[in-house]
Order: C-alpha cells, then structure tokens, then sequence
C-alpha cells in the first residue's frame, strides 16, 4: 500500500507517491498561480493527485492516506487551514473540499512540520524521537518533533523559532516584529549583509564574483568569496554564522533534541557552514557537560522531505 504526500507551495504543488519504504516512487507537479480563490487551488491538488495515480498506474484503492503540508497555521482537528498569508488563505476547509474528489483520509500540517517528519523519520534523524529541523531560506522556518510527535501548540502555530528576537528593537522583520532570528539568518538576511558589506568595501572580490552588478548577489556570494580568500567575505560569513549560532544554540537548549539538521538553500553549504556553527553551540550551549550531546547536521532529503512527512501524517 502507498500513500500520497502534497507539498502546497506559494509557486508550486508538487504530489508525490509514497512506498512502505518512504520513498517516493513518482511525482507530478502543477503550478499553484496565486493569487487566485482557494477552491481553484484545490482542486489543482485534487487533479495533481489523480496524475501521478495514473503516473505510477494506481487506483485509490491502493492508497492509505492522503497528507497535505501547507504554509501557515493549520487546525488538524478541523481540516481547515487557518490563515496562509502567500496563499491569500484565511479559514479554508481543505479537508471538505478535497473530499468531494478522494474517499479517503486526509490530512493537513503546516509544511515546516512536515519537512521535519520527513527528516526525522526517512532522511537525517534516523528516526530520532526528538528532532529539529530548520530551513535557513526566504525565512528561517523550524520543525519539531518531541516523543515522536509534531509540536502544534493549542493552535497549530507552535514551532516558529524564526520569530524568536535574538536582538532587542534590531531589524525589522515580515512578521512585524524586531531583531527576529529570522532577520539575521535567512538567505535574504545573508543577502542583505553581503550587499552592505560590498557598498562599505568597494575593493571586495564579491564585485567581481556578481560581475559587478549588485543585483546578483545571492546567499552563495560571500562563501563564494571566502573560499577564494576575500577576507570581507569571510567577515560575512563569520558574522552570518555566529547569528545562527545565537538562535540554534537556543533551540539546542530549550528542546536538547538528538538531532538537529539544517536545510535550505543555505544549508547546501554543508560542512563550510556547520563546521564553524558547531565550534560556536558547543561553546555557549547549557548543557555542556551533559553525557549526550545534540547532532548538529545537514538536511538530506531536500524538497522531498516535505512530501514525505505530508504521506507520513496518518502514522
């Protein structure tokens, strides 16, 4: 029996089929087009769904589940996804809708928390009953797991580890706030630092990494540059990762998960990143002389780790 995991983003709606291995043995892919009513996008899914069933030539009757991670806040128990600010989402009833199409169980979880069942349980975490995951992209996001269980809060919201404030009335912040984790660590956080750095050192080698268009510059820039050397580069990169450090050395002691692993874009820099990052948590983390210590690693199971978790919500 297979199962089927939708990962609901702002430009993409991507199903995958699911084995008993928790591997995807096929996909198909359909462009979410927002902004455009909810009902549509839904049934974007529904039709997406019946692909990649005739893709792997299967019928519902072969499926167990049915798991959908979407951005935003999510109520399970209701099957409504409470708000979804990149969607234009706000009290939708994902589960009825989807329904009318699939007799089968749906489920619905935010899509950071599904990156984290998936990782948990499939890729990183070696199953780790406690876990964290973090995406270090446009925002900085988070999953937990704790005793094998997705951490919701009373609301479905828990978890945002991005909106945590490392540094009191600091930069501003999407979500309205200052000095979040989030405004420091991001890959357009990191854009950001880089693109001041360069305007303050006109003799930096980042200009002539981005053709001297400023525009250009991405989250690989400045670790472009340190690695040839450049030392504003470097200084860059030293400043990005002892923000990181603040943030995931918080995380290490409020949870003490076994595991931690980092994705994104940014955590495609692998150990160029977490070499230094765990120079620094091993230093500042309270529990220093514990017997057990957190794994600090790389995410691998890329875009497919949210798919994953989504078909993983029924166990």
């Amino acid at each position: 029996m297979y199962r089927i995991g939708v990962d609901l983003g702002g430009t993409n709606i991507v199903v995958g089929i699911v084995d008993e291995n928790y591997k995807i043995i096929t996909k198909a892919k359909r462009k979410t087009n927002c902004p455009r009513p909810a009902e549509e996008i839904l049934k974007d899914i529904a039709a997406c769904v019946k692909t990649a069933l005739e893709n792997a030539k299967l019928t519902e009757a072969d499926i167990i589940s049915i798991g959908i991670g979407t951005p935003g806040s999510v109520n399970k128990e209701e099957g409504v996804i409470d708000y979804a600010n990149n969607l234009g989402f706000d009290k939708v009833p994902a589960k009825a809708i989807l329904s009318e199409f699939y007799d089968l169980p749906i489920y619905l979880e935010n899509d950071a928390n599904c990156a984290a069942l998936g990782e948990a349980v499939a890729g990183a975490g070696n199953n780790a009953k406690n876990f964290v995951a973090v995406t270090l992209g446009t925002g900085v996001g988070s999953g937990i797991i704790v005793d094998g269980k997705i951490v919701n809060g009373c609301n479905g919201a828990a978890g945002e580890m991005g909106h945590t404030v490392i540094e009191l009335d600091g930069e501003p912040c999407t979500c309205g706030r200052r000095g979040c984790w989030e405004a420091y660590s991001s890959a357009t956080a990191l854009v950001r630092q880089t693109k001041k750095a360069m305007e303050e050192h006109k003799d930096s080698l980042m200009w002539e990494l981005v053709g001297n268009d400023i525009n250009k510059v991405n989250g690989r820039t400045a670790f472009d540059a340190m690695r040839k050397g450049d030392v504003v580069g470097k200084a860059v990169v030293d400043k990005y990762i002892r923000m990181l450090a603040v943030g995931i050395t918080n995380i290490v002691n409020i949870f003490q998960p076994e595991v931690l692993c980092i994705g994104g874009g940014i955590g495609c820099e692998g150990e160029n990143l977490l070499v230094p990052l765990r120079a620094l948590v091993e230093k500042e983390h309270y529990s220093i002389h514990s017997a057990k210590q957190t794994k600090l690693c790389s995410a691998v199971l890329g875009n497919d780790a949210g798919i994953i978790g989504a078909a993983l919500l029924d166990k």
